[in-house]
């Protein structure tokens, strides 16, 4: 992931660079939500063994999904007693949705503090 606007301008980036920028998350975040959104619901176990990684670390990236709104947990009852949970992801025009949101929310942001930056550095 380049670093700076400036980089990322020149950078032949993807979609999915603007969302892991946008969204603070990591490729293998990333992988596990594409892999939720192909295979439908699963639990954390179920996602490790798709991603060829460990229980706990799918669960740590079911966890940064959840924190930015890209999956939501269900809770699943065993008829014998008990529970599990099932993790799905939401719907890709929701992320566009969410995508487009937190941008157009951060561009206000630093007009309003680019407006005032001759102000600042002039120490006014």
């Amino acid at each position: 992931m380049t670093a700076t606007i400036r980089e990322m301008l020149r950078a032949n980036c993807e979609c999915e660079d603007v969302a892991k920028c946008v969204l603070g998350l990591k490729a293998l975040d990333m992988d596990a939500y594409k892999c939720l959104l192909s295979n439908g619901p699963m639990t954390a176990e179920n996602l490790g063994e798709h991603l060829n990684r460990e229980r706990s670390t799918a669960y740590r990236s079911l966890q940064n999904l959840i924190s930015c709104g890209l999956v939501y947990r269900e809770t699943k009852t065993i008829d014998i007693g008990g529970y599990f949970y099932e993790y799905v992801a939401i719907d890709p025009v929701r992320v566009k949705e969410m995508l487009k949101n937190s941008i157009e929310e951060w561009y206000t942001k630093v007009t309003g503090l680019v407006e005032n930056i001759d102000k600042e550095l002039l120490g006014e």
